[in-house]
């Protein structure tokens, strides 16, 4: 095997090829080599680790739990005298956050790839041809061919809105959010999804002034409209501007620079908006989706115009099971868990195939996207969801029953005193199982995996009652909406 890192003067061959080193490459170049002779290497022009690791979830934990934690204390008799009125300390929240980003440093990456005995080639990678796979580095080109198979997991990148003046502003994007290391006095988020509302909510623990720009009707268009609510109305009461039916027709800045990822990028913005009202701030953060990284990967020498894959993660249009795509670029749920859902299926499909196995277990098929996708929106208050919204489930043709509790147990009294929150279960009437759960509320976000096993494990919901909730929990309100079904 070729040492890690290895220099790009000569030609390879690896069993498996990963092009994109994010957690969904890692896991499936993991999955594909374990427990046999196969070889495997990543291609990664960035750092070993991916957007997670370094620019997205977690950086962006890492700034949103001291302000989770200060709101708890607050919301506590006997802690809240000893807190009073103090603010964060912005620069350890931030030292904290560059220890677990590693201050932007793969070197830990590189070594679990190289125990585990994967390669990592440093470099941008393009398909040229099957099996075939160019990299091109600082010190040239190589090819590296695969004997068994190439895996996309490129991940995606930012949408910057086509609005004119906004790209010459340099605003920022979630790396630069989520890496800043200036505090910006007043902020315009373009965007009303998961990024715009977790950078609103640390921001304004931080202090700052947040104005949000949204193009729809409400904040996380595709969640329960209960929980858009909630999301809204916890964002103004803690001062934020929270503008609907919103967008800028112009943004002009002030002395635009390029200061580095996380700093003012040049001078005061000022975003002409729709009607012609003017808002200025010192910073814009676009948080307006983001789009597959496919520009590069060279699809035509393939055949390929973009990526689509079948349950296994093979890539449709292509012949011969040698292609697979994995997270964001695969073109199915764009979150890093489901990635690595799908890296780890992906990973034992190639092992099997290489292996002449059949594909009969249920393990070689990713089937949750469609039925049991879990998701967090870390804001105050958070919202933690499963499966399908109401409004899903009657689009697909299902009998559809709710379930509304608001969650006020013994457990969620104790949790703390300020303790707000509210579920709805959607349920499949037909089969009496869940199709879908939305909780609402302080840190419910743990309550979500009991959910998620009902959802994709199809758990009628009369053998639920027989999941008894530990008491004095917020669990309890599991309890709660049973009884509320039952009437």
């Amino acid at each position: 095997m070729a040492p890690t890192n290895a220099p790009a003067a000569a030609d390879s061959e690896y069993d498996v090829v990963v092009i994109g080193g994010g957690p969904a490459g890692e896991n499936a170049a993991q999955y594909a080599i374990a427990g046999s002779d196969r070889t495997a290497v990543i291609v990664e022009h960035e750092l070993l680790g991916g957007e997670c690791s370094y620019w997205a979830c977690m950086p962006s934990k890492a700034l949103l739990r001291p302000g989770t934690v200060l709101g708890a204390a607050r919301a506590m008799p006997g802690v809240q005298e000893a807190v009073g009125d103090r603010s964060l300390d912005v620069p350890a929240v931030l030292r904290r956050r560059d220890s677990f980003t590693s201050h932007r440093s793969d070197a830990g990456q590189v070594t679990w790839a190289s125990d585990i005995g994967i390669d990592v080639i440093r470099g941008s990678a393009r398909l040229a041809g099957e099996r075939v796979v160019e990299v091109s580095g600082t010190d040239g080109t190589r090819t590296v061919r695969a004997r068994h198979a190439v895996v996309l997991a490129t991940g995606s990148t930012a949408t910057v809105p086509p609005t004119p003046g906004l790209r010459e502003a340099l605003p920022w994007t979630s790396r630069d959010a989520t890496n800043l290391e200036e505090v910006p006095g007043r902020v315009a988020i373009i965007g009303g999804g998961v990024v715009a509302c977790e950078a609103a909510n640390w921001l304004l623990d931080f202090g700052t002034e947040v104005t949000l720009l949204v193009r729809g009707s409400r904040l996380l268009a595709s969640a329960e409209p209960f929980a858009s609510e909630a999301v809204a109305a916890g964002l103004r009461d803690r001062g934020a501007t929270v503008l609907t039916h919103t967008t800028a027709s112009t943004v002009q800045r002030d002395s635009p620079r390029d200061s580095g990822i996380g700093r003012i990028h040049g001078g005061a913005v000022t975003l002409t908006l729709e009607g012609g009202a003017e808002l200025t701030v010192d910073e814009v953060i676009v948080a307006a989706g983001r789009r597959p990284a496919t520009a590069a990967l060279g699809l035509d020498t393939v055949g390929l115009d973009t990526v689509g894959t079948d349950d296994r993660l093979t890539v449709t249009g292509v012949d011969g099971n040698w292609l697979y795509a994995v997270g964001d670029v695969s073109g199915r749920t764009p979150l890093t868990h489901m990635g690595k859902y799908h890296a780890r299926v992906c990973g034992d499909v190639i092992a099997a195939r290489a292996e002449s196995r059949p594909l009969d277990d249920a393990r070689y098929a990713a089937v949750s996207d469609r039925t049991a996708v879990p998701q967090v929106v870390f804001t105050t208050p958070e919202v933690a969801s499963v499966g399908r919204t109401e409004t899903a489930a009657r689009a697909e043709g299902f009998d559809v029953e709710t379930v509304e509790v608001d969650i006020a147990v013994a457990g969620s009294s104790l949790a703390r005193d300020d303790f707000t929150g509210h579920a709805k279960l959607v349920i499949d009437r037909a089969r009496d199982t869940l199709l879908g759960a939305t909780f609402v509320g302080t840190e419910v976000a743990d309550q979500l995996h009991a959910a998620t096993v009902a959802v994709a494990g199809s758990v009628p919901l009369g053998t639920l009652w027989h999941a008894v909730p530990a008491y004095p929990t917020v669990s309890e309100f599991w309890l709660r909406l049973l009884e509320a079904r039952r009437g």
